[in-house]
């Protein structure tokens, strides 16, 4: 799960790209954090990174694969 302090920092989108399910390893399409489906753990990964494999961080058996999908995204100006 991502916190935050200041909800004046952060723009509410739409876009699909929040709602896109990626695979471990795949290359990460936006900066940001990324959201394991599964368990609800956060990571940072930056645009044509790899998102962690799946090897990142166990999940009780049963549970299914790591999947990520972006929560937030970084913006430059």
């Amino acid at each position: 799960m991502a916190y935050y302090k200041y909800g004046n920092f952060l723009t509410q989108e739409q876009g699909q790209e929040f709602d896109t399910i990626h695979h471990p390893g795949a290359q990460t399409p936006h900066s940001g954090i990324y959201r394991c489906e599964v368990c609800g753990g956060s990571v940072v990964s930056t645009l044509g990174n790899p998102l962690p494999p799946q090897g990142h961080h166990p999940h009780n058996p049963g549970l299914g694969p790591i999947q990520w999908r972006l929560v937030t995204k970084a913006h430059w100006r």
